[in-house]
């Protein structure tokens, strides 16, 4: 089985909740995905970044970090998409890392790909005032691409909607 194979079997057992055997599944991957997180080749940085929100191992949150400041965008869009899994019911997940994802929307991050997966990971934290204006100046922003200002915009509303809820 490669860290492929394995990845989306921990999908399926995770929404199944089958709980003893995906956590068998984590120890037995724990070393593969380690060294592919390190790997030279950003496709196996890639693969090891979006396995760890497939097995919603929540223990490698550190690892996603390093994998948002990795030098390929491919590497840096999987650890993101992970983020944003692992984020649907822990917010804490996003608000660790909301300063690095406020640097990445902000234009720092040259791939608007991965400026679009930074906004869509900031839906699930918490709404914070500084998260809103910055996506409601980007939502604005006439020199930002299309796909960017339109998910800014869905985003911010959604945040603002959140804290209406929580009121």
């Amino acid at each position: 089985m490669t860290l492929a194979e394995a990845a989306a079997r921990a999908d399926e057992l995770a929404e199944s909740g089958a709980a003893q055997d995906l956590a068998a599944l984590r120890a037995e991957w724990d070393d593969e995905l380690e060294a592919a997180a390190r790997s030279a080749d950003f496709r196996e940085r890639a693969l090891a970044f979006r396995a760890i929100g497939l097995f919603r191992w929540r223990a490698k949150e550190e690892l996603l970090r390093r994998g948002l400041d990795d030098g390929s965008p491919a590497a840096r869009g999987s650890a993101l998409l992970s983020l944003e899994l692992l984020s649907r019911d822990h917010p804490s997940t996003v608000n660790s890392v909301r300063p690095l994802l406020h640097k990445m929307v902000a234009d720092e991050d040259e791939n608007s790909a991965v400026r679009r997966l930074a906004v869509m990971a900031l839906k699930n934290g918490s709404a914070q005032r500084e998260t809103v204006v910055l996506l409601e100046g980007l939502a604005t922003d006439d020199d930002a691409d299309g796909d960017l200002r339109r998910a800014a915009g869905s985003v911010a509303q959604a945040l603002k909607q959140k804290a209406q809820e929580k009121r």
